[in-house]
């Protein structure tokens, strides 16, 4: 789940996705090209839940998490919009 807090022009927003341990976890979204393997998101104690920090500017964003390849939304976020290949995205609006 993402959680937003405030920082000058620019909202810290922490996601948080469970996945088994040793798993390969990304985020991709609208805010980083949806590049699959720029943000590696991490298991700090080995207990299946990754997490990881963007700076994102206000505004709505989309994103998916990518664990072992496969594309998957965020089940803890109930905000979503349909895309152009027919799946959703997971949406947050940073205020």
């Amino acid at each position: 789940m993402a959680k937003r807090k405030s920082t000058a022009g620019r909202r810290r927003v922490s996601f948080e996705v469970k996945a088994a341990p040793g798993s390969s976890v990304h985020l991709a979204g609208s805010f980083n090209d949806w590049d699959a393997g720029r943000k590696q998101m991490t298991d700090k104690d080995g207990s299946g839940v990754y997490s990881c920090m963007c700076m994102l500017p206000k505004g709505q964003h989309e994103y998916k998490y990518v664990i072992d390849g496969v594309w998957s939304v965020d089940a803890e976020n109930p905000n979503f919009s349909q895309n152009s290949m027919g799946t959703l995205n997971s949406v947050i609006v940073v205020e």
